[in-house]
This record gives C-alpha cells, sequence and structure tokens, in this order.
C-alpha cells in the first residue's frame, strides 16, 4: 500500500471564477473525495487573462508574493491571498486573483505549517516541511559564502525552485536531479540549462540540506531567500527526464500514479516551461497549459499528452515536449496512487 492512498489530501489544483469582492476557496474543489486541507504553498494564475504568476506560502506570509514570470522582489499584496485557512485560502479584490468574471487556477500543497527553526546547515533556515508529502519550504539568509542549508524532507530533494525576496533582477535558481548539480534552469526564461558551478556549488543535495554557492541569484550576504524542495515520493510524486521521438506516438513517462498536475521544460534549447493539469483538462488528450515564464493566458491549440493509470504518453510531435532527440525534464504530481487508479 502507497504511503499516500489520496494525493488530495497533499495536493490541489483547484479552478475558481473571480467576484471581484472577497471570497474563500477551498481547496476540496475539484476533487471527487471532498477532501480539504490547509495549504501552505499556493501558486495562484487567471486562465482567462495576461496576468503574472503569484506564488505565497506560510512561511513568508499569505499576503507577500513572488511573481515567477518575473524577476522582481517580494511584493505585499494585502489584497490578495488574505490567509490561509483550514480547508483553503481567502481572497481580496485584487485583479490579478480575483477579477470579477475572470477564470483562474490554484495550485496548493500542503507544507507543514508554521516555519520552525532548522540549523542542519552551515545557514540556519526556516522550514515548514511536510516529509511524508516531500515537500517543504525553506527560508534563509545569504552569506556570500559558500554553504549548506536544512530543509527538513529526511530525503534529498530531487528539485529546488529558489528565489532573492530581496532584490529585483535575480532569476528564478532551479536545480533538478536530472541536470545535475552544476546546471541551472531559470523558471523565469526559456533559456536551455546553464552551466554553473557557484548556484549549487557542484554538490547534489542530502537528505539533510542542500548547497548553495557565491551566486547571488541563491546566496548574496545579507539578502533574503525562499526555496521550494520537493522529493519524490513513491505513488504520489515524482521527477525525472525523458528524450522525445518527434512523433505523434510520443514516448510514454511512468510515474506510477495517474497524473494530477505536470510541469515541463526542454533543457536542451530554449523553450517555455509548461503546466498541464486535469482540473482544467478533464479528458484526454491534456492540451491546456499555462506558462510560468509567461503571463499569457491558457493556451489550447496543441495536444500534450494521454494521462493513464501510471504515466503519461505524449500525443504530438511539438517540439516544446516532444522534438526528436530533444531532452526535458518534468514534474509530476498524482490524482491517485497506481493502486487505485484507472486510465480516464
Amino acid at each position: 500500500m502507497p504511503i499516500i492512498n489520496n494525493g488530495a489530501s497533499h495536493f490541489a489544483a483547484v479552478t475558481y471564477t473571480g467576484n471581484g469582492s472577497t471570497q474563500t476557496i477551498s481547496t476540496a474543489n475539484n476533487n471527487t473525495t471532498g477532501v480539504a486541507f490547509q495549504p501552505d504553498f499556493v501558486w495562484i494564475k487567471s486562465r482567462s487573462a495576461a496576468t503574472n504568476n503569484k506564488l505565497t506560502d506560510s512561511v513568508r506570509g499569505a499576503t507577500n508574493a513572488l511573481i515567477s514570470n518575473t524577476t522582481g522582489a517580494e511584493t505585499t499584496d494585502t489584497n490578495g491571498i488574505t490567509a490561509f485557512t483550514s480547508t483553503g485560502f481567502t481572497l481580496g479584490s485584487d485583479s490579478i486573483y480575483n477579477t470579477n468574471g475572470a477564470t483562474y487556477i490554484a495550485w496548493c500543497w500542503k507544507g507543514g505549517g508554521t516555519g520552525v527553526s532548522n540549523n542542519s546547515g552551515t545557514i540556519t533556515s526556516t522550514v515548514s516541511a511536510n516529509p511524508t508529502a516531500g515537500f517543504s519550504i525553506v527560508t534563509y539568509t545569504g552569506t556570500g559564502a559558500n554553504a549548506t542549508v536544512g530543509h527538513g524532507l529526511g530525503v534529498a530533494p530531487s528539485m529546488i525552485i529558489a528565489k532573492d525576496r530581496s532584490t529585483s533582477g535575480e532569476y528564478w535558481a532551479v536545480y533538478t536531479s536530472s541536470t545535475g548539480n552544476g546546471y541551472n534552469l531559470y523558471l523565469n526564461t526559456t533559456d536551455a540549462k546553464d552551466l554553473s558551478s557557484t548556484t549549487w556549488n557542484n554538490t547534489s543535495p542530502t537528505s539533510s540540506v542542500f548547497s548553495i554557492g557565491t551566486n547571488t541569484r541563491v546566496n548574496a550576504s545579507g539578502r533574503n531567500y525562499v526555496a521550494y524542495c520537493f522529493a519524490a515520493v513513491s505513488g504520489y510524486s515524482s521527477m525525472g527526464s525523458f528524450v522525445g521521438n518527434g512523433s505523434s506516438d510520443g514516448p510514454f513517462i511512468f510515474t506510477n500514479f495517474r497524473p494530477r498536475w505536470i510541469m515541463i521544460k526542454r533543457t536542451d534549447t530554449t523553450s517555455n516551461w509548461y503546466i498541464f493539469d486535469t482540473s482544467r483538462d478533464t479528458y484526454n488528450v491534456e492540451k491546456a497549459r499555462l506558462f510560468p515564464n509567461l503571463s499569457d493566458a491558457e493556451s489550447t491549440n496543441a495536444d500534450f499528452a494521454d494521462y493513464l493509470s501510471n504515466g503519461f504518453k505524449l500525443r504530438s510531435s511539438d517540439t516544446s515536449w516532444n522534438a526528436s532527440g530533444g531532452t526535458y525534464v518534468w514534474a509530476a504530481f498524482c490524482e491517485n496512487p497506481f493502486k487505485y487508479s484507472r486510465a480516464r
């Protein structure tokens, strides 16, 4: 039996329509089990309008936001997400979060609640960790010297997404175990993987810490940072890479569960990041996509994949996700573990 027998207890993809005023959003929306949880990390994007991707979490505070498609510093959105609740979150009237009649998606992860001090690394961090689901939120202050930072997961993360909160102009730095500790991806750009020994200090994460070098994207002296850490959990989450075949009969990617949410990026050349989920596309073929590195509205002009009980099968030769010989990284979270899943 999998450790997590209902992914909806730890991850939610929630659609809602703005009302231009205030409203409460439940993480039980769009799932068949009615399960709700208090989210610690919420990523909101308008589907119907070209607006920024807004990322908030319980460690930085519900009203403090970062934007994945820019290099901007943290902002205070007093009328954005106003609070996290035991079953979701509350919204104010900010147009990026709640324009009357606009449609939205909120991707929500359960962390460990209030952040606690972590002394596992050479830098003391504040961590909200959910080791069961392989997810933690980490905040820390940079030193400008090679360092380690505690992440609280108990296993090595397979993906880390980090951002300077203090200063505009710094890229989002992304580590994946597939690209390795000597390379970077950047969540706010289309760039291919970039050789960088000074970001992750050429050192892979361990079960207790991740390493950072002297690069100001992750470790300028006196600046504040946040890092979202994700570890693979059998039957619930998975991260990996594949090579495209350029065919509409594309590769099958094994996840060991029916995917609820997939993020994908080509790494050998310039390409957007893409996010797909089963709340916006309820039937195969999946095609409704949003872009972490762009403010663009939702697009549906090309097939992506069929979501199956144990993975996903690419269904077009679009070079964004299936160029012949192209290399791609991906992360996925489950709708249901394989033992309890059926193809759609």
